[in-house]
């Protein structure tokens, strides 16, 4: 498997969304968010990466960010942050969903066994 170059890109701007907030209105809890969630998924990019990718972490991180960023989108009608992580996060979901339907097939059902 490639590296996961997308995971990386995503992690890092979710990282650098958390400082920019911490920057521009200097508020912790955007720092402490936007670098844990980029830790999260840089960790996932990491699983992914491997000769049998894990795309479980991510998978799950993105959707937990898809559904946080855009019920804030909605609430404020604003593209940034909240919307451009929303979409970024739902791109990283599907990506991660079709990963793991290509290396963690769902098991069958063995009726008869």
């Amino acid at each position: 498997m490639p590296v996961d170059w997308f995971g990386y890109v995503y992690a890092a701007t979710v990282a650098a969304g958390g400082i920019m907030g911490y920057a521009k209105a200097a508020s912790i809890p955007s720092l402490a968010a936007g670098l844990s969630f980029g830790a999260l998924l840089g960790y996932g990019a990491h699983l992914n990466s491997q000769e049998q990718p894990r795309p479980l972490l991510q998978l799950g991180t993105s959707l937990f960010l898809a559904g946080l960023m855009g019920a804030r989108w909605n609430r404020s009608g604003k593209l940034m942050p909240a919307g451009v992580v929303c979409m970024l996060s739902i791109a990283a979901l599907v990506k991660n969903v079709m990963t793991y339907n290509r290396y963690l097939p769902l098991p069958t059902s063995t009726k008869g066994s």
